[in-house]
């Protein structure tokens, strides 16, 4: 093999490619038609002079050998954009690169618009793209190189090239129509007469609630559930069931709760915790800023005004981590 004859473009391909087990996936993440990701691949194993992927499985794997220089692929492709990254740390206003944020919806409303205004005069030359997803998408966007930045649910486990930062605690609660004719021990026992509409157990909010059910060996009918914290609000408010949610959800609900109730979760408390997660190529510096942006729209618009109408979260629902807020501006 001659190196001079090594192509960048054939290694980006042929890593896309196996990350995501397609050559349409891996030609889609990149930009480029099947036919060209074909043939870059097909230039590189001719380049090293062995089969790289088992083109006849779905989805795709990869041969002894192309596991062996993958390794390598992935330490080299990263040591690359990281230097790129580093020529630009030190002058973010000259900094020229796409940074694509993904957040949990519960900092759609109150909190991206104004960090997007923020970002965008701070980083004159960078493409800023915001995405809203669920915790579990996070992950998998920031494990694809697809999302720099993650605001989601604290992930279980790390992330090869992810590094996560401690940003919010949010604890669980109780919430139902005002006025609340029943305590929060009487909506778990069943002793109100109202249903129990309950997050999708798809979302890790709701697998996170039916844990704490399970722990507390609790079996509400399974008769109602939302994926949207709008709707489920909605119908709270209407006077129609109970849930369980967040304090942070609550905040994304903030029109409806002149409607409902919120009490405590009575006896076994329990919380979610939320962090940022970056790319670990991503620059520091950037990285720092919007994290102190996040910090301190998280604190004014998020949790001041909930602590406001609910002071008895104060304890539990707050920042975490090192970094004290940004001041508002």
């Amino acid at each position: 093999m001659q190196k001079s004859k090594l192509s960048l473009k054939w290694l980006e391909v042929f890593q896309a490619v196996a990350a995501l087990g397609s050559l349409r996936d891996g030609a889609a993440r990149l930009g480029l038609s099947i036919s060209t990701a074909s043939h870059h691949l097909r230039c590189l194993e001719e380049a090293v002079g062995v089969p790289l992927l088992d083109h006849a499985r779905r989805p795709m794997s990869l041969t002894p050998e192309g596991e062996a220089l993958l390794r390598r692929v992935d330490e080299a492709l990263w040591l690359l954009r990281k230097g790129v990254s580093d020529i630009w740390a030190d002058d973010l206003p000259s900094l020229t690169r796409s940074v694509r944020i993904a957040a949990i919806e519960d900092f759609d409303t109150d909190v991206i618009p104004d960090l997007a205004t923020r970002l965008a005069h701070a980083l004159p030359a960078c493409d800023l793209s915001f995405l809203s997803r669920p915790s579990h998408d996070i992950a998998t966007l920031l494990r694809a190189e697809e999302a720099d930045i993650g605001v989601a649910t604290a992930m279980q486990a790390g992330q090869p090239n992810v590094i996560e930062d401690p940003l919010l605690r949010d604890p669980f609660i109780l919430v139902a129509p005002r006025p609340a004719r029943w305590s929060a021990a009487d909506y778990l026992e069943g002793r109100a007469p109202l249903p129990f509409a309950r997050y999708s157990r798809k979302q890790l909010i709701g697998q996170r609630v039916e844990v704490q059910l399970r722990r507390l060996s609790l079996r509400l009918p399974q008769r109602l559930e939302f994926e949207s914290t709008e709707t489920l609000f909605a119908i709270v408010a209407a006077g129609g069931a109970w849930t369980i949610a967040t304090a942070l959800t609550c905040a994304r609900a903030r029109r409806l709760l002149d409607d409902v109730a919120m009490m405590p979760f009575p006896a076994h408390g329990f919380a979610r915790d939320i962090a940022v997660s970056r790319r670990d190529d991503l620059p520091g510096p950037l990285y720092d800023l919007v994290l102190a942006q996040l910090r301190g729209l998280t604190q004014a618009r998020l949790i001041e005004p909930i602590l406001a109408r609910a002071p008895w979260l104060a304890p539990s629902f707050r920042l975490q981590g090192d970094a004290a807020p940004m001041a508002e501006g």
